[in-house]
């Protein structure tokens, strides 16, 4: 996808983090923006924002867990703008813990928003932009989903958000695959972030009332402690990966990483898998991480 402006975006979790960067570089790049979020008063606030730069705006509250509610902003874009080219299915949150001690509801949420946004995003907006696509012999169109590093290793008390990212990384490149056997006009794209300030430490803040969860655990605990600390430390910052996630759909990049020097640690898992080796430590080369996990869990 060369072309930007005047082209319809559709971003879930548009209104913080990453969303938020894609929404104010494609109303820099005169696209016609389509916002969804489950946060109200941040989305009335992004809106706002990019309407006094004088972009176009359609902004709706959508829970992605729900197909239904997909289907709605899917309906609303082609209502206001008659076109979809570039989908982020961007919508995220984070849970960790023992893998034993999450609950059912635990899982629920973040499979449902995780995976279950990006397969209805995926699904409606792909059939939507094949649609778009015949009735316009010049048609480009993009999709990027939100993975992350979690999806690629398996670091421990993060088993839930491991799970869910795994699978979006599979979906993606299935999505990849199945759209070049078709020779579609659509590329696709998995974003695998790090640790980036985005505030998805905090997402239970957002977590809906039906799938609440119990008293955390001791591991609960631990996990966020020390992914807030992780999280909030980090040096790549999230306009910066919005930048190059704008480069890679334009040059038709498929993997897209805000920290490639991480890849090491994924290299040495693949060679885990052919080699038939059991997993590595993944704090191998951070054994005070380690260490000071397992002491919050004995405390």
């Amino acid at each position: 996808m060369k072309v930007f402006k005047d082209r319809v975006a559709v971003i879930t979790g548009a209104a913080s983090g990453f969303g938020r960067e894609f929404a104010l570089i494609g109303a820099r790049l005169g696209m016609k923006l389509v916002l969804a979020d489950v946060q109200p008063d941040a989305l009335d606030k992004i809106k706002v924002e990019l309407e006094e730069q004088g972009a176009q705006v359609l902004a709706m509250l959508c829970d992605v867990r729900h197909a239904e509610q997909v289907q709605a902003l899917a309906d609303a874009t082609m209502a206001r703008f008659g076109a979809v080219h570039l989908v982020f299915n961007n919508a995220g949150v984070g849970s960790g813990g023992l893998i034993w001690e999450n609950t059912q509801a635990d899982w629920e949420w973040v499979l449902g928003v995780n995976l279950w946004g990006v397969i209805h995003g995926t699904r409606i907006f792909t059939n939507l932009m094949l649609a778009c696509a015949k009735t316009d012999p010049a048609y480009e169109g993009h999709i990027v989903n939100t993975a992350s590093m979690a999806g690629l290793l398996n670091a421990p008390t993060m088993g839930v958000y491991n799970v869910s990212k795994h699978a979006v990384v599979s979906l993606s490149e299935s999505l990849y695959q199945d759209l070049q056997l078709v020779e579609a006009p659509i590329g696709a794209s998995v974003l695998c972030p790090y640790f980036v300030p985005t505030g998805i430490s905090q997402s239970h803040r957002n977590r809906p009332e039906d799938v609440k969860g119990d008293a955390p655990t001791a591991s609960q605990r631990a996990a966020q402690a020390m992914s807030d600390k992780a999280v909030t430390s980090g040096k790549v910052t999230a306009q910066e990966v919005a930048e190059n996630t704008f480069k890679a759909i334009s040059e038709q990049q498929f993997y897209i990483f805000s920290h490639p020097g991480a890849l090491s640690n994924v290299q040495e898992r693949m060679e885990d898998v052919v080699m038939i080796r059991n997993p590595g430590d993944p704090y191998k080369a951070a054994p005070h991480i380690r260490d000071m996990l397992r002491a919050k869990l004995k405390a």
